[in-house]
């Protein structure tokens, strides 16, 4: 009804409005541990460091697999005590992360942040259903042995990283397994890294590593791989684009245009890297190729400036969609 009745600025809120109730539940969640993460320590009386931490999800996932890389740089191998050298035992598993964790704090003092490579950066398992990716509908999405993950959030993670298709049977057993794809080629990577000089294109952002390649419409709803359709992004405001509802525009003359939930916005232009306008006179022939006649008339409205329910129609919306 507000479709016919209604304008494309009345369409565009309650559409927007829909998509971000719909998974508001799921990003709350994640919103909810970024906000609440924390890593605290002290020594205890016998001089220990005893470490608490609460990591999100993510942070978490990628934590273990760096223990776990670690750990298997370290055999296990039998303690043997100065006080008695005839005692042998084995070193448990716990004993060894220890040392795991001494050897990732030692790596990094000595080389520093360094920022692994785009498909290879991500070493952590995400197994999500296509339809889910790219519908945001019931089905798996979560970390491999561990807790469930927002689609938004799988979309964010699969901008650039390593992909291998699986087709399973109505069981859930595996049908056949494609290759390792990356989903940024490494050629294309190097003419982004180019374009955008290495750095984060949101306006005013200095980072200029720990960089992510962002699909601006997400492959997974049709997007292409193409330099026109990829951005570079820094950690935060990768995040901020998938879970933040900013949305990344591509404007005629090539700039990137960042608007924030609050209807701000923020272009992002490169020097010498703009594209003319778009000829008028090509945009009438698309029209006209794809059996569209846009004239005076077409966006007329039938609303007469009467108050409508807002609130009314996302509620019918979330309704419709748990009802099936």
């Amino acid at each position: 009804m507000y479709a016919l009745h209604g304008t494309a600025v009345h369409v565009e809120r309650i559409v927007r409005d829909f998509r971000r109730c719909k998974e508001a539940e799921e990003l709350g969640r994640e919103a909810h541990q970024q906000i609440n993460r924390k890593l605290t320590w002290f020594h205890d009386e016998g001089g220990m460091l005893v470490i608490k931490a609460r990591l999100p999800a993510e942070a978490g996932q990628m934590f273990i697999k760096a223990i776990e890389a670690a750990c298997d740089e370290i055999p296990m191998k039998d303690d043997v005590s100065a006080e008695t050298p005839n005692v042998k035992r084995r070193v448990h598993p716990s004993a060894q992360r220890v040392d795991a964790l001494a050897m990732m704090a030692e790596t990094f003092l000595a080389q520093g942040p360094v920022a692994l490579k785009g498909g290879d950066r991500h070493q952590i398992v995400v197994h999500v259903d296509a339809e889910t990716l790219r519908d945001s509908t019931a089905g798996r999405c979560n970390f491999e042995h561990g807790p469930s993950v927002a689609a938004e959030t799988a979309r964010r993670l699969s901008c650039d990283c390593s992909i291998v298709p699986i087709v399973e049977n109505a069981h859930g057993e595996p049908l056949n397994v494609g290759r390792k794809t990356r989903s940024i080629p490494p050629a294309l990577h190097r003419a982004m890294k180019s374009r955008d000089r290495g750095c984060c294109r949101f306006p005013g952002c200095p980072n200029t590593r720990y960089l992510d390649g962002h699909h601006i419409q997400h492959w997974a709803h049709g997007g292409e791989t193409k330099l026109s359709n990829l951005v570079s992004l820094c950690r935060f405001h990768h995040r901020q684009v998938h879970e933040g509802n900013v949305v990344v525009l591509t404007l005629d003359d090539g700039a990137i245009r960042f608007v924030t939930p609050t209807g701000k916005s923020f272009d992002s232009t490169l020097q010498n890297h703009t594209q003319p306008l778009g000829d008028r006179q090509q945009l009438v022939a698309t029209h006209e190729a794809l059996g569209l006649h846009i004239d005076r008339r077409t966006a007329a409205t039938r609303w007469d400036g009467e108050t409508y329910d807002h609130a009314w129609a996302i509620q019918s919306l979330l309704h419709r969609l748990r009802t099936g």
